[in-house]
């Protein structure tokens, strides 16, 4: 979901040329999104003493293309709805700014799939063919996020559309692909980082409150109202470090895991940056710090279970 025209007159950064603008196409600060999950799936695997490298690799490009494929979708739709423009705050921008033609970002957005594909094939050639139908339902569900007839981004459920197919499915699927198997203890560690997706793109709609409401969109932040939407938004982050210490007391997980706490100071941040904001531009920096909780969050837990795994 991208932000819209808003009030004021806030400072448009100059175009980008050459190769920044097609890597600002990419909207990398989100990838971290994808690479986290199957850095956590991955950790999980190896406290059952399994890991095939050359799986993991293939299964990080391929989450990575998908997420960079989905922000092109995304791209191209809201220009065409009429949603984004050269005076939009926080998008790419590629269309509206950097002159890309709407066709091109398509095509590469496809291209992108396509090569996320060959590399299923050869991760449903190394494990299970049932990895095609779940992977084939996640890549439809990029795509409907804000492509198709009723766009997910459009409604109060793409939080918990992000936060189960880039959260908790990406975690099984890394480690199912490593194991044959997927265990209750690989579910419950998903639940945390699939809030915390989720609660990215809730940062975002928080942002976009304004423009959504008027462009008609049913976001849970419009739901919820602004000031409701900020303080479910903390709920989340404190739901997912609750999770940790509950799993650490159960010994689902390593006390080692506790570690993730060191993230705290970014969520904190996040929350006082949206209080403190006013208008789109201004609420940037919460937003960095929110998707910063993820990585940072995501890393420290797969850190944490490396470490017990090996103490």
């Amino acid at each position: 979901m991208q932000p819209h025209v808003q009030t004021g007159t806030p400072h448009i950064p100059e175009s980008n040329q050459g190769f920044r603008a097609w890597w600002q196409l990419t909207r990398p600060h989100t990838l971290t999104a994808a690479f986290v999950p199957v850095f956590l799936g991955t950790a999980l695997a190896l406290q059952e003493g399994k890991i095939h490298f050359g799986l993991f690799f293939a299964m990080l490009i391929a989450c990575l293309l998908i997420q960079a494929a989905t922000n092109m979708f995304n791209e191209y739709y809201d220009f065409k709805r009429g949603l984004d423009n050269e005076h939009s705050v926080g998008i790419g921008g590629a269309i509206v700014r950097d002159g890309i033609k709407p066709r091109t970002v398509m095509q590469l957005a496809l291209v992108l799939y396509g090569i996320s594909v060959l590399l299923g094939i050869y991760i449903c050639m190394e494990t299970s063919w049932w990895i095609a139908v779940i992977g084939s339902v996640s890549m439809l569900a990029g795509y409907l996020y804000t492509g198709g007839p009723y766009p997910i981004a459009y409604t109060p459920f793409g939080e918990l559309f992000a936060g189960f197919f880039m959260g908790c499915l990406i975690i099984l699927i890394s480690f199912f692909i490593q194991t044959g198997y997927v265990t209750a203890t690989s579910v419950y560690v998903s639940i945390p980082v699939s809030i915390l997706v989720g609660a990215i793109l809730l940062a975002n709609n928080i942002r976009d409150h304004d423009g959504d409401k008027e462009f008609g969109r049913k976001t849970l932040a419009i739901l919820l109202g602004r000031e409701n939407a900020i303080h479910f938004l903390a709920a989340m982050f404190i739901a997912a470090y609750v999770l940790v210490i509950i799993m650490i007391g159960l010994g689902i997980a390593s006390p080692w895991a506790a570690i993730v706490i060191l993230s705290a100071p970014k969520a904190i941040n996040a929350i006082k940056g949206f209080k403190a904001g006013k208008v789109p531009i201004q609420m940037m920096p919460a937003m960095k710090s929110t998707a910063q909780t993820n990585t940072i969050f995501g890393f420290l837990l797969s850190i944490g279970l490396f470490i017990g795994h090996f103490i």
